[in-house]
């Protein structure tokens, strides 16, 4: 019934049309092999060519493009939008480079049109408008983590190269301690044309994609060009799904790994919208010691030579599958358990924290350089502003040689106000290894600013490092000219540009006592309860003045005694000690004799 639907109002939509919208869907699966983990992810990518620079009602009549990102591109004039929502770390030393970097917990950077006028106000409502779209916390992104960096994070489409470009249009913003999770996925998979119903991501269920090491959401929009030469433009947005399955997890100690045994089922039926939908394996692993079979084995076999790297593809095209039923693509290793180790890229960081104590503290960043010239990178730091840092303790070594950056940008930042912005050009030496520090104080807050779990730590975003690659060793994003990982077949250019990110930190600030409000309450509530005892027997008891006799253990034992016997005689008395009396008069006139002087005694010691 949706596949009529679907089918229906894609016939309804290209009779009515004035004009026919130029535009396209397309899906691909890129599976790659880490030595013990699997790396899929998931382009989709629409291309409308559409005059978007100069036209500013371009989007008020959509196709395939997602009308709610069209309406909040054209409402906020958003020249080019990236937000990611990621859950894990990506691990460059081991696993290479992702095909799109994505830091830990959320991240947005837009560039605006060169007519905005008030960017403040539209990056406000933008990240609010994302938050309800994507049901993210967006919202809390404001100017106290928003940043515009100068020199990284240029557009990755085209501009209007009449005017020249303005880093004051460009917002940036982390928010490292987000989490992702289902609420994330069910908004971003309905701007897809066919939802998770057919093509490809009916292969994204939120009971597998989410037991995973390293997942990631992203939505990327940019203008491009729709030709070589660029006489046609067009817009591409974008949506991934990066993903990293642990085989140990998935496979229950087994190498064998395959769509059905990650998603949780085979593929089937394509997206009718769709222009193009494949799926590419990376086989070129399997020129080494550790051998295995793909099965189909019915694909198109590619041999990729780029940037110095030679790259084997096995490429299933969906549309050719005649079979209605679903299919499996598996791949199972000659031997078990043993995994190939990666080469290392040629660029790649790591940052921790360094000093003792929460008096004084700093950041040092590693960046690694294992190319056999010296490379420049851009570094990029965003520190929050309970993180005062100091400039002049800025260090850069390699080994025991210090570094000058090529370029310093620095603006301090403000106590609730906005973060530290630090920025520098560095020329890695070869084969070395350079190390970025700075020292800075562990800030004071109020006690309103501290959330739930103080104690945990307060979070800082990743910093990122910027550099152009002269080979594309572990590199797998396609050229920035196009917009298909199957265009990356044979693309060598002068170039590869890399953006890598490094971990997230945890810095614990000095954080008051939170539970002495609460010890405060016990106690005071403890001291009320005991003197309100003796407080109210004082004001509500009559107190009456009594004989400070005391009776000793003898005497209270002798009055229990003769009150017992009391009680014996009045029985008898009653009719029973009578008969008795007449017939052993003898006897009870001893009993009687005993019991007076017992009374006696007690008269006598209670005299005393």
């Amino acid at each position: 019934m949706d596949d009529i639907i679907i089918i229906l109002f894609t016939a309804y939509f290209s009779l009515t049309a004035s004009s026919p919208i130029k535009d396209e869907y397309h899906e691909e699966l890129f599976m790659k092999p880490l030595g013990g983990y699997v790396y899929s992810y998931f382009q989709f990518s629409t291309l409308w060519e559409i005059p978007f620079l100069t036209k500013h009602n371009a989007f008020d009549h959509c196709h395939i493009f997602p009308r709610p990102m069209g309406e909040l591109i054209q409402r906020y004039n958003v020249q080019e939008l990236h937000v990611s929502l990621t859950k894990g770390l990506w691990r460059y030393e081991d696993w290479g480079y992702p095909v799109q970097t994505a830091p830990p917990g959320a991240e947005l950077w837009a560039w605006f049109k060169h007519d905005t006028i008030d960017i403040d106000s539209k990056w406000r409502e933008l990240t609010s408008a994302l938050s309800g779209l994507l049901c993210a916390s967006l919202n809390f992104i404001d100017s106290h983590n928003t940043l515009s960096p100068e020199l990284s994070l240029k557009p990755t489409g085209i501009e209007d190269a009449s005017r020249p470009l303005n880093h004051t249009h460009l917002r940036y913003a982390t928010l490292p301690r987000e989490i992702v999770c289902t609420e994330n996925l069910t908004p971003w998979k309905k701007l897809l044309p066919c939802n998770l119903k057919r093509g490809l991501s009916a292969l994204l269920n939120s009971d597998n994609i989410y037991n995973t090491v390293y997942h990631s959401l992203g939505i990327h929009f940019r203008p491009v060009c729709m030709d070589p030469s660029c006489t046609r433009t067009g817009v591409e947005l974008v949506q991934s799904v990066s993903l990293v399955y642990d085989l140990v997890i998935i496979g229950r100690d087994e190498t064998h790994w395959s769509i059905q045994r990650q998603f949780g089922q085979g593929l089937g039926l394509t997206c009718p919208l769709a222009t193009t939908s494949s799926v590419i394996v990376d086989i070129t692993s399997n020129a080494t010691g550790n051998t295995f079979k793909l099965y189909p084995s019915t694909y198109d076999r590619k041999v990729s030579n780029r940037g110095g790297q030679r790259t084997v593809l096995a490429i299933y095209n969906l549309f050719k599958q005649r079979t209605d039923a679903r299919y499996n693509i598996e791949v199972v290793y000659d031997k078990i358990r043993q995994n190939v180790a990666n080469v290392p890229p040629v660029i790649y960081a790591n940052r921790y924290i360094t000093g003792y104590g929460q008096e004084f503290g700093g950041i040092k960043t590693k960046i690694f350089n294992r190319y056999r010239q010296p490379l420049k990178v851009l570094f990029l730091e965003n520190i929050p502003w309970f993180v005062p840092i100091y400039f002049h303790t800025l260090k850069v070594f390699s080994g025991d040689k210090e570094l000058q950056p090529l370029v310093k940008r620095y603006f301090p930042g403000k106590e609730r106000v906005r973060p530290y912005y630090l920025e520098l050009l560095i020329e890695l030496p070869p084969r070395s290894v350079t190390s970025v520090s700075v020292e800075f104080d562990y800030a004071f807050l109020k006690w309103q600013e501290y959330p739930p779990d103080a104690n945990h730590g307060f979070y800082m975003g990743a910093a990122s490092v910027t550099a152009l690659l002269p080979l594309a060793r572990n590199y797998t994003a396609p050229p920035r000219d196009r917009s298909l990982l199957i265009d990356s077949i044979n693309a060598s250019r002068n170039g590869y540009p890399v953006r890598i990110t490094t971990e997230v930190l945890i810095i614990s600030l000095p954080t008051p006592d939170f539970s002495m409000p609460y010890n405060v309450i016990c106690l005071a509530c403890t001291v009320v309860a005991l003197a309100f005892g003796p407080l109210h027997n004082i004001t509500t008891k009559k107190f009456v003045l009594t004989s400070a006799e005391k009776k000793s253990f003898i005497k209270k034992t002798i009055s229990k005694i003769v009150q017992r016997l009391k009680n014996i005689l009045k029985r008898k008395n009653k009719g029973v000690v009578s008969t008795q009396l007449s017939n052993n008069s003898d006897e009870n006139e001893v009993l009687l004799d005993e019991t007076n002087k017992i009374i006696d005694e007690y008269e006598r010691l209670k005299n005393n």
